[in-house]
């Protein structure tokens, strides 16, 4: 996967004839307003198609599925009403988290880590099993033909996380840029 930048029109991306995200707001002192990202993260959900699939019908039944069992398993997580709430929550709180261009490029190093991880594990389990994600069906049905238990859970994990941390990677990508005035590259800082 390319990197995570999203300032520069790229075709058949879904940008369009759009201008691009809303401009960041700044306080007095030049740091970001946090108040100003949800526009930012609105217009990757209505333009980056990356980012937009976390509103597919398919990837917001796999979240659920993914929220309903830890639920069951115990797990103290905030219930999220859409898959979309979670990703735009995950991006703001990376952000007042991670406040320094080191943090914030650590994170997505992180994020991109992950999304690597988690793109080998569910092909894997495609090829061997042999699952049509391509057809548009249901991808927790599919999961079905996964003959154990742990295995379908780790491969609707894993597609979870694979769409997650796109989106997220690929918002926060063009965020680091405006933020640092230059593009997130892996491995660049030291």
């Amino acid at each position: 996967m390319s990197t995570p930048e999203a300032s520069q029109t790229i075709p058949g991306n879904g940008d369009g004839e759009t201008a691009g995200p809303p401009a960041l707001g700044r306080d007095a002192a030049g740091r970001l307003d946090l108040d100003s990202v949800p526009d930012v993260i609105q217009w990757f959900l209505d333009f980056d198609q990356r980012v937009a699939i976390v509103k597919h019908p398919n990837v917001e039944e796999v979240f659920q599925w993914k929220q309903q069992r830890s639920q069951t398993a115990g797990e103290q997580v905030f219930a999220f009403n859409r898959a979309e709430d979670r990703l735009a929550i995950g991006i703001i709180q990376a952000l007042a988290e991670h406040a320094t261009e080191r943090q914030l490029h650590v994170w997505v190093s992180q994020l991109l880590n992950a999304l690597d991880t988690a793109t080998k594990a569910t092909e894997a389990a495609t090829t061997a099993y042999q699952l049509d994600l391509q057809s548009g069906g249901s991808v927790v049905n599919e999961a079905k033909k996964i003959p154990s238990a742990r295995g379908r859970e780790e491969f609707l994990i894993n597609c979870w996380i694979e769409t997650l941390c796109t989106a997220e990677a690929r918002v926060l990508g063009w965020l680091y840029k405006e933020l640092y005035d230059r593009p997130f590259v892996p491995d660049s800082l030291t």
